[in-house]
């Protein structure tokens, strides 16, 4: 369900916008349009939809946007067109009093030179937000109390911000943020203040956080591993415009244009994307209770020198065409008992761990998901590809080669070969 909704926000900066949002909504580009009017475009019919208790990351390089629409969320920045409907309120209607109670009670914001006051104590700071609400000193100080235990900074109540590092600083306007108890959480830029280590730290803190939370949180950033790391979708702006908006695998797997794809040339794809990526569905599986000569008939019209059985929908091991042809000469009436082990990794997997895995051994290896059902046989060939960076400008050959029939992997690669020899 849809918490945030953004309907076709235009932002045009200078004194005169409504005089040229005509001209913005008609695709004047932005240099024209500074050049002929002295005005600035911000941002150009941006639409999206963030659902509630999800992490949504919007990313751009600076002069993209992405700080200018996180302000639109709360009426910091007032648009020159569109809607922002919060639970189906539009917050562009709200008058004075209402807004005031909105950003109150609705939303909180983490900024990133982390906004505290530095003549008051790290306690004090913490409770801000609950003293503009309106709550008795008791009862903020024992939530403040609180929302600092859960950050980490226990201890440290009596402290004022300058005696306190960068990362313990931004705990501190965390804490304030979640204090309030607000539905939405917007952080611009939070972290990118912060030592990389601390970074890592401070988002495996709110990963952890918001586990427990489920709150709807907006991240601004302009770092695609934070993004890809914390978000559930990503929407990327460019000059004011969105050109890109998906998850984090949408993203990677398919990059919009050049721009998304510069990106990407540095990101650690193996911690993104998982087994789930890299497998191919089966064109055949057997079960415990197959009849060898069955059985042998299907492998041989296939040319597979092994299959993967099953007992129900979970992967009991792999029958290899010599077992099923010793099954078949037996007199047996199934193939339970031919059956070899299998090694499985589970569906979300990152690919990173099983690149290095891969790396030991040439044996196949089947991706299972909850109570190991078969999801199918891992591609190696579809693992390397997934884990390296296309190239930013592929020339037309190389382009053709890989949309091509020649780049098209067989959907059983894995079955055709022996399994020592899979591929």
């Amino acid at each position: 369900m849809s918490k945030i909704e953004v309907k076709n926000i235009y932002k045009i900066f200078g004194a005169h916008p409504k005089k040229w949002l005509e001209a913005a909504q008609q695709g004047i580009s932005k240099d024209e349009l500074l050049a002929r009017s002295g005005h600035t475009l911000g941002l150009r019919d941006i639409s999206l939809s963030i659902d509630e208790g999800s992490i949504y990351v919007i990313m751009g390089l600076s002069g993209s946007g992405k700080s200018t629409l996180i302000r639109h969320f709360n009426r910091l920045i007032e648009p020159s067109a569109g809607q922002i409907l919060v639970d189906g309120v539009d917050v562009v209607t709200l008058g004075k009093r209402e807004l005031e109670a909105f950003r109150q009670r609705k939303m909180s914001m983490v900024f990133q030179r982390f906004g505290l006051m530095p003549h008051r104590t790290v306690l004090e700071n913490a409770a801000y937000g609950l003293a503009i609400q309106g709550v008795g000193k008791e009862e903020r100080e024992q939530r403040a109390r609180q929302w600092l235990e859960q950050v980490g900074l226990s201890g440290f109540e009596k402290q004022y911000p300058h005696q306190l590092s960068g990362g313990m600083q931004q705990r501190v306007g965390l804490a304030r943020a979640l204090a309030t108890d607000a539905e939405i959480l917007l952080m611009d830029e939070a972290f990118s203040a912060l030592d990389p280590l601390i970074r890592r730290e401070m988002q495996d803190h709110l990963l952890q956080l918001q586990a427990k939370l489920n709150k709807t949180i907006v991240f601004i950033t302009h770092d695609l591993d934070e993004a890809l790391r914390l978000g559930n979708r990503i929407a990327i702006l460019k000059d004011g415009e969105l050109v890109q908006e998906g998850t984090p695998e949408d993203i990677l797997l398919n990059p919009a244009n050049d721009y998304v794809q510069a990106f990407l040339q540095d990101v650690n794809r193996g911690k993104v994307l998982n087994a789930t990526h890299a497998v191919n569905p089966p064109r055949l599986t057997l079960t415990m209770r197959s009849r060898p000569a069955h059985a042998l008939e299907r492998m041989q019209a296939l040319r597979y020198e092994y299959a993967p059985v099953l007992d129900g929908k979970r992967l009991a091991g792999m029958l290899t065409v010599d077992a099923a042809r010793q099954a078949a000469g037996s007199g047996d009436r199934d193939v339970s008992g031919y059956i070899d082990e299998i090694s499985s990794v589970p569906a979300a997997t990152g690919l990173d761990e099983i690149l290095a895995r891969l790396l030991h051994s040439d044996q196949p290896l089947a991706v299972t998901g909850e109570n190991d059902e078969f999801i199918g046989m891992l591609s190696r060939r579809k693992v390397v590809e997934l884990v390296t960076p296309p190239a930013i400008e592929p020339s037309a050959d190389s382009a053709a080669g890989q949309s091509g029939p020649a780049a098209a992997e067989p959907a059983s690669v894995e079955f055709a070969e022996p399994p020592a020899k899979a591929s």
